[in-house]
C-alpha cells in the first residue's frame, strides 16, 4: 500500500488515465459517443490532478496568486476554445449589428441562411459564456463551500468554523483574496453596461483585458505566500533542486493543459449529443451542458485542494477563474470575431442575450456581496445554488412547455436579475464595514506593489 502512495506512482496513475485519449487521438479511432465521453472524461480527470499538482508545486518559486491564476486559465481553456469557435463562425459569416438586425428572431433561430447561422453563432457565443460564468458561481462556489464543510469532519480544515444556528457553519477565506474580489467587482459593474451597446466591442476588450493584465502584474509584484504547507506530490516535487523543479512544473502544466484542451471539446460534444438524443434542446445544451463539461477540470482541481484541507487555495482558484472568464473571455471573443470578420467589428447579440448578461452580472454582484466579509456560510451557499438551479429548471420547463407562467423566458431572466441585485445591495449595506476593509486591503496591495507605503498598516496580516 505504501508503494502505491509514492508521489511518482500517483503521477503515473494520473498519466495512465490520459493514456487512452492519447492513443485514440494519435490513431484517429472513432469509438462512438458513449465510449468517447468515457475516455475523454478519464483524461480530464487525470489531467486535473496533474494540473493541481503543478500549481501547488509552482508556489515554491512564484507568488501563490500567480500560480493559481495560471491554473485557472489552463483549467478553463476549453471554455475559451468553445466560445472562440462560435465567435469565429459569427465573424466569418458576416454577422454584424446591422445585418443581424434585419433578421427576425425566428429566422436566426432557424438558421436557414449563412447570415442567419452566423447571427445564431454570435448568440451562442454569449449564451455559452454566460452559462459558464453562472455555473462557476452557482455550482462551483456554492458546491465547493458545501463540500468543504462536509469534508472538514475528516480533514480538520482550519478554514471551517462551526457556529450555532441552522446551516450556520462557515468557510473562512484568505483576506489576501481582497485584490481578486476588487478586480472582479470592477468587471461586474462594467458588465451591466455591456448590453447597452448592442454588442461586445473594442472598448469592452480594452477595459476588461486591461483589468486582467493589471491584476496579473499586481500579483507578480506581491510577496511569495508560503502560509499553507504542501504535502504529497507537490511537496515531493518542491524538494527537487533547480532547474529540475521548474522544469517538472512546466512539463505538468503543458501536458495537463494539452490534454484538457483537446479532451474537453469531444467530452462536451458527446454530452450534447447524448442530451439531444433524449430530447434536450440544442440551445439549452450549448448554454448549460457544454459549459458544465468544460468547467469540470476546474471543479475537480478545487475538490482535490479541498480534500487536502487547502480550501483557501481552492476558493482562490475559483475566484481567479471567475475573474479571468469575466474579463479575458469576454474581451478575447470580440478580438477573435473581428479577425474572422476581416475588419474591426462589434460582436452582436439579441435582446435575450442582453438579459443573459444582466442576470450573470447580477449573480456575480450578489456572490461578491456574500464574500465581502471573507467567508461563506452553508446558508449562503445554498441560496446561491437554489437561485441558480431554480432559474435553469424554470427556463427548461418553459422551453419544453412543461409549465405556463404569466411571463416569458426573457422576463424571467430580468426578474432573477432584480432579485440578485436587490439581495446584493442589501448585503453590501449590512456589511458595509467589511466592504470598507476589503477596499482598504485592495488599496494597500496596490500601493505595496508599486513601492509605496500602505495607507492602512493595521490591516496587514
Amino acid at each position: 500500500m505504501s508503494r502505491l502512495r509514492h508521489p511518482l506512482v500517483q503521477v503515473g496513475i494520473a498519466v495512465l488515465l490520459t493514456a487512452g485519449w492519447v492513443f485514440v487521438s494519435l490513431r484517429g479511432v472513432d469509438l462512438g459517443v458513449f465510449a468517447t465521453v468515457g475516455i475523454t472524461g478519464l483524461a480530464v480527470l487525470g489531467s486535473s490532478f496533474l494540473l493541481a499538482w503543478a500549481a501547488e508545486t509552482a508556489e515554491e518559486d512564484v507568488p501563490r496568486a500567480f500560480a493559481i491564476a495560471v491554473l485557472a486559465i489552463l483549467a478553463v481553456a476549453p471554455e475559451y476554445a468553445v466560445d472562440a469557435l462560435f465567435a469565429w463562425q459569427a465573424g466569418a459569416g458576416g454577422a454584424t449589428i446591422e445585418a443581424c438586425g434585419q433578421l427576425t428572431a425566428a429566422q436566426i433561430e432557424a438558421g436557414e441562411t449563412p447570415l442567419a447561422r452566423a447571427c445564431h453563432s454570435a448568440n451562442l457565443a454569449i449564451a455559452n459564456m454566460t452559462g459558464a460564468n453562472r455555473i462557476l458561481i452557482g455550482i462551483g462556489w456554492a458546491g465547493i463551500a458545501l463540500f468543504t464543510v462536509w469534508r472538514s469532519a475528516s480533514t480538520n480544515d482550519p478554514s471551517v468554523t462551526s457556529r450555532d444556528g441552522l446551516l450556520a457553519d462557515v468557510v473562512e477565506l484568505d483576506k489576501g483574496i481582497s485584490t481578486e474580489i476588487a478586480f472582479l467587482f470592477a468587471a461586474t459593474l462594467w458588465a451591466f453596461f455591456v448590453p447597452l451597446g448592442g454588442g461586445i466591442g473594442g472598448l469592452d476588450t480594452l477595459l476588461l483585458v486591461g483589468l486582467y493584465v493589471s491584476y496579473i502584474v499586481l500579483v507578480l509584484k506581491s510577496d511569495k505566500d508560503t502560509e499553507e504547507p504542501t504535502v504529497g506530490v507537490p511537496k515531493y516535487f518542491q524538494d527537487w533542486s533547480l532547474p529540475w523543479r521548474p522544469l517538472v512544473v512546466i512539463l505538468l502544466f503543458l501536458y495537463s493543459g494539452l490534454m484538457i484542451f483537446t479532451a474537453v471539446e469531444p467530452f462536451a460534444h458527446g454530452l450534447e449529443e447524448i442530451g439531444l438524443q433524449i430530447g434536450v434542446p440544442s440551445f439549452f445544451m450549448i448554454q448549460w451542458i457544454a459549459p458544465l463539461a468544460s468547467e469540470s477540470p476546474e471543479l475537480i482541481v478545487v475538490a482535490v485542494l479541498v480534500n487536502k484541507a487547502r480550501s483557501t487555495a481552492g476558493f482562490n482558484a475559483l475566484i481567479s477563474s471567475k475573474l479571468n472568464q469575466w474579463t479575458l473571455l469576454i474581451g478575447t471573443i470580440a478580438v477573435i470575431y473581428s479577425i474572422a470578420l476581416g475588419a474591426y467589428g462589434v460582436l452582436p447579440f439579441d435582446a435575450r442575450q442582453s438579459a443573459e448578461i444582466w442576470i450573470t452580472a447580477g449573480q456575480s454582484f450578489f456572490a461578491l456581496a456574500i464574500l465581502c466579509n471573507f467567508e461563506i456560510s452553508l446558508r449562503e451557499a445554498l441560496v446561491l445554488f437554489l437561485l441558480f438551479i431554480s432559474q435553469v429548471l424554470l427556463e427548461f420547463a418553459l422551453i419544453q412547455e412543461y409549465l405556463t407562467l404569466p411571463i416569458g423566458s426573457h422576463d424571467l431572466l430580468l426578474v432573477y436579475t432584480a432579485v440578485y441585485i436587490a439581495a446584493g445591495v442589501a448585503l453590501f449595506a449590512v456589511r458595509r464595514e467589511s466592504l470598507r476593509e476589503l477596499i482598504e486591503r485592495a488599496t494597500d496591495t496596490f500601493r505595496t506593489a508599486v513601492g509605496r507605503d500602505p495607507v492602512y498598516p493595521d490591516r496587514a496580516d
